[in-house]
Parts: C-alpha cells; sequence; structure tokens
C-alpha cells in the first residue's frame, strides 16, 4: 500500500472490512484540507468493474457514516466524499502497477533517487518490489515502498483501455 498518514492507515483499518463486507475494494483512503477545511476523501471500486456508480457509493457512504460516527476517529469537523478512483485512478498497490503495465503514470517517490522525486513513463512491469517506468531519459527501477503517489495519465490508450474492460 502506498504510504500513508497514521490517521489514513487507521481509517483503512476502519473502512476496509465494511467495504469489503459490501462486496467492493478500498481503494484509498486520503485526508486532504484543500480551502473549504478537512475532506476525508474514500475511493472504492467493484472489483469486476473497476468502477463505483451513485448508488453504489451512497451504500458505501451510509455504512462509512455510521462508522464514523460509532468510532469517532476524528475528533474535528470534515466533509465525506465517496467515490470512484476514476479512469486517471491512483495506483495504490503493486497489484494495480502489474494492471496497469503498458499505461503512462505519474509517480512520486521519498527519498528521491538520484536526485529526482517526480517520475512520469510508462509502467513497464512490477515484482520483486520494484515498479519498472519506462521514461524519456530511459528505463528506471523505483522501489515500491518509496512510492508516495502515483496515478494514470489520462491517454487516449487508457480511455479506450477503460471502456473495453466495462463492455
Amino acid at each position: 500500500m502506498i504510504q500513508q498518514t497514521p490517521m489514513e492507515a487507521k481509517l483503512t483499518a476502519l473502512f476496509e472490512p465494511a467495504i469489503r463486507g459490501r462486496g467492493y475494494r478500498l481503494v484509498c483512503v486520503r485526508m486532504v484540507n484543500e480551502g473549504q477545511g478537512p475532506t476525508l476523501q474514500i475511493m472504492a471500486e467493484n472489483p469486476q468493474t473497476r468502477k463505483l456508480g451513485v448508488d453504489e457509493c451512497a451504500v458505501i457512504s451510509r455504512e462509512l457514516s455510521t462508522l464514523l460516527e460509532v468510532e469517532d476517529p476524528i475528533k474535528s469537523a470534515y466533509r465525506l466524499e465517496i467515490s470512484s478512483p476514476g479512469i486517471d485512478r491512483p495506483l495504490v498497490n503493486m497489484q494495480d502497477f502489474a494492471d496497469f503495465s503498458g499505461f503512462e503514470a505519474k509517480i512520486e517517490i521519498n527519498p528521491p533517487q538520484n536526485g529526482q522525486k517526480r517520475f512520469r513513463g510508462r509502467i513497464k512491469g512490477a515484482g520483486d518490489g520494484l515498479i519498472t517506468v519506462e521514461t524519456d531519459q530511459g528505463p528506471v527501477a523505483l522501489p515500491f515502498a518509496s512510492v508516495c503517489k502515483a496515478k494514470l495519465v489520462m491517454t487516449e490508450e487508457l480511455i479506450k483501455n477503460t471502456g473495453k474492460q466495462t463492455n
């Protein structure tokens, strides 16, 4: 799993069984503070379609709202946001990198590798704790454990492929 804050890890552990129990897969949990105060962002998907519809978001929202009321893990006010990961989805585990091999991604790591923190290129493979990416400067092998943030880049090829997955 991509690096998380202690609060995000705690919330992931709290939410994952409830979401899995409904037949969905938890993609990621993020606490963000963008202007209007803290927002708890939860991305989930149907494992078969890799999407999540509005009705499915509502089911998850009701389930997690109840959990949040009972457990009360966040002491300040916040907004709850449930969504599908979307086409240009975050990549959060090794399986995501393997599944989307051949597609373009943006990856941020910490600590930097040879002075570089951000990489953009075509995912060539994932295994043995490494993600191989073909960049403009050539292939690089990035340790998965150092990935802070990663997401697919919206391309025509990705859009076409996403349409095929769900038809």
